[in-house]
């Protein structure tokens, strides 16, 4: 009896996950023409718009009838070779003639990172300088011919940040109705840089210029930096209640895009404001903050609730903003390939884990994404 049990185990784990396969294979592709923009690939094994990725192949969008988008050629930007050899093939290189007949060809266009490149982070001599990044003269003309077509677009947290010049970042703004405040955060775990390693010495640097050479933290927290490398630190207990930030959702998002009412994201992301009559706010970020905590964040005009995910109201085209670093997620394109993937995702993360990303990825982003890509491609 034992025995039988087990083989019908076995064969459970080998047909089950066979049946996800095979299901996913005969669904017919649906073509989709993706213009991926992503400035900040060091390696080929991690780029930050493979999450993305996942969810085009998961969702069977293919750039033509029979090929699949690959996650190491299908984008445009900074291409890493070997020997800090490197191949830019971002929009810059595309004449106007060009852009406009791209913007014909494509259906929809995401800014997934626009952060770049540093010559620190690329040569091993570590010669200071930016070597590739922020949003360019073309892509703000690709933008502006994608609008004008009423194509999808979407872009996520850095794509107006620095190194992005500031008469980009107010043309972007305009043209989308929505604003950046110059704020930047990200959650630590561990604000004591004794046992936290990983935590920038330009953040702690900069806190020091202004508080008398003074670092007193050393419980979690969350770092907000703006433009100008002022540093406004709150700390659990002190102008926290509760240190992470969270992503809330309302009713709409909940039925429309299938998100939960809340959840964690202790990444970086930015805060915007965003023209109400124009745009609407599908989730926000807040922070649980104490007395002490709010009387901080008013002191340097910081909000308490701020928009997540950002998209226009109107029928004149179709316009997302994804106010964090949604696209970065530790996901695999290997498991994008079984349909009905999603129901065991309980199995590829701890939320206990404050840190832990696939959480997000397989309860947020992917349901996200998903949701915005059929609508738009059944609209077409």
């Amino acid at each position: 009896m034992a025995r039988k049990i087990v083989f019908s185990v076995l064969a459970l784990v080998i047909i089950i996950p066979f049946l996800m396969w095979f299901i996913w294979f005969v669904t017919p592709n649906t073509i989709l023409v993706a213009v991926i923009v992503d400035k900040t690939v060091l390696n080929s094994e991690s780029q930050g718009h493979s999450s993305f990725h996942w969810v085009l192949n998961q969702e069977k969008f293919t750039k033509t009838s029979t090929k699949p988008y690959r996650i190491a050629e299908d984008y445009y930007g900074f291409f890493p070779l070997e020997n800090e050899k490197f191949q830019l093939k971002g929009l810059e290189r595309f004449t106007s003639v060009q852009l406009k007949q791209l913007s014909k060809d494509a259906d929809l266009v995401y800014f997934t990172d626009t952060y770049g490149i540093y010559n620190s982070a690329w040569f091993s001599n570590e010669l200071p300088g930016l070597l590739y990044g922020g949003l360019s003269l073309k892509d703000i003309e690709f933008l502006k011919l994608m609008k004008e077509e009423q194509k999808l677009i979407i872009a996520e947290f850095n794509t107006i940040g620095s190194p992005t010049t500031s008469n980009n970042r107010k043309v972007f703004e305009e043209m989308f109705k929505m604003k950046w405040t110059g704020w930047t955060a990200k959650y630590f775990e561990i604000l004591d840089p004794e046992v936290n390693k990983e935590l920038p010495s330009w953040l702690i640097d900069n806190y020091k210029k202004t508080h008398n050479n003074q670092w007193p933290f050393t419980k979690p927290g969350i770092a907000f930096v703006n433009e100008n490398e002022q540093v406004v630190i709150l700390e659990e207990g002190t102008h926290l209640i509760d240190p992470l930030p969270y992503i809330v959702t309302g009713e709409f998002g909940t039925e429309k895009f299938s998100l939960p009412e809340k959840i964690k994201y202790p990444f970086w992301f930015d805060v915007i404001i965003s023209d109400q009559t124009v745009n609407e706010t599908i989730s926000s970020f807040e922070i649980n903050t104490t007395s002490k905590g709010l009387l901080e964040m008013k002191k340097f005009g910081i909000p308490t609730k701020f928009p997540a995910v950002t998209r226009n109201k109107n029928k004149d085209y179709s316009f997302y903003y994804f106010s964090g670093d949604f696209s970065n997620n530790t996901v695999t394109l290997n498991s994008s390939y079984f349909k009905g993937i999603g129901f065991f995702q309980g199995l590829f993360y701890d939320e206990r884990i404050p840190m832990e990303r696939e959480s997000f990825f397989w309860k947020f982003y992917r349901p996200l994404l998903s949701k915005i890509l059929n609508e738009y491609s059944d609209s077409l």
